[in-house]
């Protein structure tokens, strides 16, 4: 970047992504708006270091696996006042950029999500998360859901600031630190769904467990959360 100020950072939390990440960050670093790109990484035993580095300079390196350790350690290294998270998988257009500053040019956004895809989905797939996308876009205006805002981990914008002053993803739960985080941050400001943006995420995880085994994984978890305050699962195990 060369001393401009980067418009947005992206992080990009790794483990084992060698088939994946290449195709992510090729697109990222493409975009006509300067993008502070930074990997952190989980112990991966493959290429995705190397990978990575092809692509960025701010690559790091964790003795201990879990997302949201990855993703709050990226943000300390961030210098754009907005964070993207995406996971290394998913495929984002190449205006990603330009659509979240536009988002965040309110200054009452403090988070945004938007529509995820499946990558070359089955019919089954794409019904679902046709539907899954209405659901959550409904959830950022319904006003009995006003302070509890749902976003998925594929795609997460927030302001930092605000970030940073509700602590940050929650260490301690395996999964669900997305829906977390999104409730804590509405309760500063406006969580906005992104009409205008769509990323494509891969369909590994639901093609090995099959579609119905991780929608039922996902709900009941999710009901573990809102009536525990946290999933029933310990571990969020990575397919890869």
């Amino acid at each position: 970047m060369q001393g401009r100020t980067p418009a947005i950072s992206v992080i990009i939390p790794t483990f084992q992504e060698e088939e994946y990440l290449a195709t992510t960050l090729s697109r990222l670093t493409s975009t006509k708006s300067p993008v502070e790109v930074i990997v952190v990484d989980g112990g991966s035993q493959d290429n995705t270091v190397d990978i990575a580095k092809r692509f960025t300079n701010k690559v790091y390196r964790l003795s201990e696996r879990g997302i949201s350790k990855a993703r709050n350690y990226g943000v300390k290294w961030s210098n754009a006042d907005i964070v993207v998270f995406l996971d290394a998988d998913v495929t984002p257009p190449n205006d990603l950029a330009e659509k979240v500053i536009e988002t965040f040019k309110d200054q009452k956004v403090v988070g945004a999500t938007c529509t995820v895809m499946p990558s070359r989905p089955r019919l089954a797939e794409q019904m679902f998360f046709l539907f899954y996308n209405q659901l959550i876009r409904v959830s950022s205006v319904f006003p009995i859901t006003r302070f509890k805002r749902h976003s998925r981990g594929e795609f997460l914008a927030v302001r930092k600031r605000e970030f940073q002053k509700v602590g940050g993803f929650n260490e301690s739960i395996a999964c669900l630190e997305d829906y977390d985080l999104a409730s804590r941050l509405a309760t500063l400001g406006k969580f906005a769904f992104m009409k205008n943006l769509t990323v494509y995420e891969s369909m590994r995880r639901i093609r090995k467990l099959g579609l119905f085994k991780t929608v039922w994984t996902w709900s009941v978890n999710f009901l573990s959360y809102m009536l525990r305050g946290k999933p029933i699962a310990e571990v969020w195990q990575p397919v890869r």
